[in-house]
Parts: structure tokens; sequence; C-alpha cells
């Protein structure tokens, strides 16, 4: 009786193994299959659910979590329904995801149980006298948010867990950078919120983030080169939360400078984000920076007429999304060879055979 990939996660859930054996077992299945061998793999591990089956699952435990719920509310207060929210989401996990290992019931049931962790943390810190639109309170939840996801991380590996637990982070991050609330977030202008050489504590705070979120992701995915395990799929979920931070961030106080000056700091950092997300293998960041591409395309395209400039404009980042989406592994291939060695860099993905 052979192995499959199911049973190598199955075995590193029960602690059989641990993930890192469990991806180089798979590693090793794949190159003597000779999967690896007939060309690399092109696509960012990503999974939302493995069948029909998985949504109709996930429907039936959002209506029973939902009225269970109503139930809670109607005889008890914020403690009862926090509280049961959350056990009620680590108790099905114990078979959806460590018995069944589905995929979108994890998601729904990690989610409901972020919801009632993160609802009765923020109930407990006002009753103990913090505020919790405070510095202090927001910090205090986050770090306790961030605790009790890694909690359930530990237990059920779902990689999903990881970016929630980033959301938290970002909490953390805000409340020590303080001053920004959601009505600023509202009413203020975006490009000054997110420019550095204004002295924004919005934009040092999501320019700390996203290092942090960025190095996380890095630390998983550089135990999982060949992205075969839940370390690469973590990877994936913080990348996805560290990819705007910094990139919007960055790319914003490079075009704010305006002018020809602002416009070739624009198209620099776009080039360095470029080569930065096919060094890591991480569109992510690429994806981040399109709005920027788009405006540096537009000005080059100085028609005069909106029906022709806006068309074009539409034809040329669609060719060259398209060109990258195409020819990603190539271009990656060239630019690693190209590059001497560096440090990690051979636990970076795979670029040859």
């Amino acid at each position: 009786m052979s192995l499959t990939e199911d049973d190598l996660r199955a075995a590193a859930a029960a602690g059989i193994i641990d993930d890192a054996q469990a991806a180089r077992l798979t590693t090793l299945a794949h190159q003597r299959a000779g999967r690896l061998a007939r060309g690399l793999p092109e696509d960012e591990p990503f999974e939302l659910f493995k069948g029909f089956s998985e949504i109709f699952v996930s429907l039936g435990l959002i209506l029973l979590i939902g009225s269970a719920m109503a139930f809670a509310a109607a005889i008890g207060g914020v403690f009862a329904i926090t509280l049961g929210l959350a056990a009620l989401c680590w108790f099905a996990g114990t078979y959806f995801t460590l018995k069944r290992r589905m995929t979108l019931p994890s998601i729904v049931l990690v989610s409901g149980y972020s919801t009632g962790i993160g609802g009765f943390l923020a109930w407990a810190i006002e009753m103990i006298g913090i505020g919790g639109s405070s510095g202090l309170g927001i910090v205090l939840l986050g770090l306790l948010g961030i605790a009790a996801m890694l909690l359930h991380f530990r237990t059920f590996r779902v990689p999903f867990s990881m970016f929630i637990a980033g959301t938290y982070g970002l909490l953390v991050v805000f409340g020590f950078t303080a001053e920004v609330s959601l009505e600023n977030l509202f009413t203020d202008d975006l490009e000054t919120l997110l420019d550095l050489r204004q002295g924004s504590s919005f934009a040092i705070a999501t320019l700390i983030f996203g290092l942090l979120a960025f190095l996380a992701g890095l630390w998983f995915d550089l135990r999982d080169p060949h992205r075969v395990g839940r370390m690469a799929r973590s990877a994936f979920w913080l990348h996805l939360l560290a990819a705007p931070a910094l990139v919007n961030t960055v790319m914003m106080t490079a075009y704010n400078v305006q002018g020809a000056l602002g416009m070739l700091l624009t198209i620099i950092g776009l080039t360095l984000v470029t080569c930065f997300a096919l060094i890591i293998d991480r569109r992510s960041f690429l994806t981040a920076g399109l709005g920027y591409l788009a405006a540096v395309i537009f000005s080059f395209l100085n028609y005069g007429e909106a029906d022709l400039s806006i068309p074009t404009l539409m034809l040329v980042l669609g060719a060259i999304v398209t060109y990258l989406g195409t020819f990603w592994t190539n271009l990656r291939v060239r630019l690693m060879r190209a590059l001497p060695d560096f440090p990690g860099k051979h636990r970076l993905p795979p670029y040859s055979e």
C-alpha cells in the first residue's frame, strides 16, 4: 500500500512527523516520480476548497454556528456568546480539520474561532478598565489575539490562521504608532497617510507591519522551498498581508514626489519590486504594484482624448501582466542565474533542474 500526500499531512497533524519532514518526504517522492525533473511548478500553493462537498459542509457549519449563537444570545451575555463561539469552532475543528482534513470548513471554523476569541478579549479588556480604543488596549488586544491564533495553528495547522494572526499583528503596530482611527482613514487623504515624507504614523505603521509580516512569511517559506506543505501555504497568507502594506507605502512615497524625479523613482521602485517578487517567487508583491504601473503607463499615453487613452492603458497593462504571468518561471530562472550567490539563495524555491 502506497502513502499519499494526505497520509503525510495526517501524520504531521498527529505528531508522528513534523511539517519539515513531511515536506522533505513529499519532495523526495516527487523527484523519484520525475515530476520536478519534467519542469518547475509554476503555481504558488493556494487552496480554498477541494470540492463542492466542502462548500456544502461549510454552508451547514455557518448555519449551525449562527443558530447556536442566536440561542446563546437569548440566554446569555457577551461572555457566553464569544467564548461559546470560540469553543464550538474549536470542538468542530477536531473533526473537520484534524480528522477529515477539509480545507474550506477549516477556514470557516478558524474564522469563527478568531471572531469569538477576539470579541471575548475586547470585552475582557473593557471590563478590567483599559479603554478598548486606547493605544494600550489595542496593543493588548493584538498581542493576546496573536497568542490565541498561534495556539490554534499549533493545534490544527490551518494556514489561514496566519492571515488572522497577521491582522492582530496589525492592531499591535497601530496601537504603538497610535493617532490613526477609522474615522481618519475615511476622511484623510490616503496619499498623505501613506507618504513617509509627511511623517505620517499610518505610513510608519504600515511599513513596520509589512516588514514584520514579510519576515514571518519568509521564515515559513525557507522551511518549505518546494512548497509542498503547510509551511508554504501559511507563508502565502502572510505575504498577502505584507505585499500591499510594503509596496503601497514605499511606492506612494516615491510617486508623491511628482514631476520627472517622482516618475523615475516610481519606475525604479516597480523594477525593484518585480525583481524582488521573482526572487522570492511570490506574485502578491507585483500584484500590489499594478496600480502604480498603470499610473506610469497612463502618464506616457498622453493622447489628450480619454476615449483613446483608457483603452490603450488597458491594452498595454494587460499585455504586461499577461507576459509576466505566462513567462514568470523563465524570467525567474534567468534572474536567479544572473544573480551572485547570497545568503539563503539555496533555500528559496528551486529555479533550475
